[in-house]
């Protein structure tokens, strides 16, 4: 969907709703990221406050995006019992990272990636310019309790803790998720940590980009060429920053249980511990 199409499909859905209704109901906007996490954000959103305010879900897909993201956006629209609004940066509407990392000339910062920055940030920031949402919900769980911190320090305030307020961990979410009827997206089975874009480009450790090459060989033989042509070095290795095509197969760092990188709102690059 490019960017003007996801404009008029997002007006239409606006015409439907009671004007009369939203000049008066403040605003909650609820950033739903196909992960279980926001999944369970949302509903808590939607049941703890549909009454009093416009309580509106929305997407910044990407498009390397595992394709089952968009199934599992489809249960939860069944879910919740609301449509999932699409939001699409203006300066990129193919929402696509590899495009972004080839304009940059970049696929990874000191401070995080550029596709985040364009791709989710820049995104929501255009949304709120037009809506101006009063609160914000995001998918951060009980034990991201210190990034939840840190964006409400250097992004926004008004964001409402639903899941660290009922101490919800990641885990408990995707019980809530299995139990709601619902399949995780399918990229958790395959040993994912969350679901990002598969080939996420502020993983570093090794174990990680071995189970994208076992798993998406074409993804790592992109991803590969992608960086070694733009001068990127992806993975750390014994504390050292190589090339994707110089990484030993049978490499291992951390744990993929163990790390914490995600695409929201904000970019921070997971460091293996090796």
């Amino acid at each position: 969907m490019t960017y003007q199409q996801a404009v008029k499909a997002n007006e239409a859905f606006l015409d439907r709703l009671s004007r009369q209704e939203r000049l008066h109901r403040p605003t909650i906007a609820v950033w739903f990221s196909c992960g279980v996490v926001s999944a369970v954000a949302a509903k808590i959103a939607l049941d703890s406050y549909s009454d009093k305010y416009d309580v509106r879900v929305l997407n910044t897909p990407i498009s390397e995006e595992d394709d089952d993201n968009r199934r599992f956006l489809r249960d939860c629209e069944e879910w919740l019992g609301v449509r999932v609004e699409t939001v699409i940066a203006s300066k990129y509407p193919t929402s696509s990272a590899v495009d972004v990392w080839d304009k940059r000339g970049a696929m990874s910062f000191p401070h995080g990636a550029p596709c985040t920055v364009h791709l989710k940030k820049e995104a929501r920031q255009e949304w709120e310019a037009i809506h101006k949402p009063d609160w914000h919900v995001l998918g951060f769980s009980y034990d991201e309790l210190k990034r939840h911190q840190k964006f409400v320090q250097t992004e926004r305030e008004n964001v409402l803790p639903v899941l660290i307020d009922r101490k919800l961990t990641r885990d408990d979410c995707g019980r809530l998720i299995i139990s709601a009827g619902i399949n995780p997206p399918g990229i958790y089975a395959e040993g994912y940590p969350n679901a990002n874009c598969i080939g996420c480009v502020k993983a570093t450790s090794p174990t990680y980009w071995n189970l994208v090459r076992r798993t998406r060989p074409k993804v790592f033989a992109e991803r590969a060429e992608q960086s070694r042509r733009l001068g990127v070095r992806l993975v750390r290795v014994k504390g050292e920053r190589i090339f994707l095509d110089e990484l030993d197969p049978l490499a291992t760092g951390s744990p993929l249980n163990t790390m914490k990188f995600d695409c929201g709102l904000f970019c921070e690059e997971w460091k293996d511990a090796t």
